[in-house]
């Protein structure tokens, strides 16, 4: 019996041999896969760690690139958190550095030559995601507080106080 579900032990294609991506994507360009609609149809699934203190629980997973207005955080039941969001490519283009020539036709032609990008490899994670975490004690979700720094999203949960007996009179 393993300690890990395998869904943990899988890899993604970014941790393969760079080889092995190599005969990938030569096989992908001679075949004429069009990587663009290839890339964007694969999931982004990113990485948490989950660690339990005394009196609460703390999420951190990372999220590179991906604005907090783009990732929602829910209660599914009593005792499940869900993150989701999605991420997707952008680009920002910015002005020269100082001191170098910036030449406006050259910029609007190569703007009319580049409105029809080619990528030749597509490494970046996109897509939409969502995570979820059962705890197996109950949780405060009232008192739940997250923050992202740095593309590190951190949620913390603290644990439910035990509920005390409670004598019930008659009347």
């Amino acid at each position: 019996m393993s300690l890990f579900p395998r869904a943990f032990l899988h890899q993604d294609q970014s941790s393969s041999p760079t080889i092995f991506r190599l005969i990938d994507e030569i096989d992908q360009y001679s075949r004429g896969v069009d990587r663009n609609t290839h890339q964007i149809t694969k999931s982004f699934t990113p990485k948490f760690d989950v660690k339990e203190l005394g009196d609460s629980f703390e999420l951190h997973g990372e999220l590179p690139g991906i604005d907090q207005k783009d990732v929602d955080i829910e209660f599914t039941d009593a005792s499940t958190l869900t993150v989701k969001g999605r991420i997707e490519r952008s680009y920002a283009k910015g002005n020269p550095p100082a001191g170098e020539d910036n030449n406006v036709s050259v910029k609007k032609s190569e703007d009319s030559k580049t409105s029809r990008e080619k990528f030749w490899v597509m490494e970046r994670s996109i897509g939409e995601f969502s995570r979820s975490f059962t705890f197996p004690v109950p949780v405060n979700q009232e008192s739940v507080k997250a923050s992202m720094k740095d593309g590190i999203l951190s949620v913390m949960i603290p644990k439910s106080k035990k509920q005390e007996n409670r004598k019930i009179s008659i009347q």
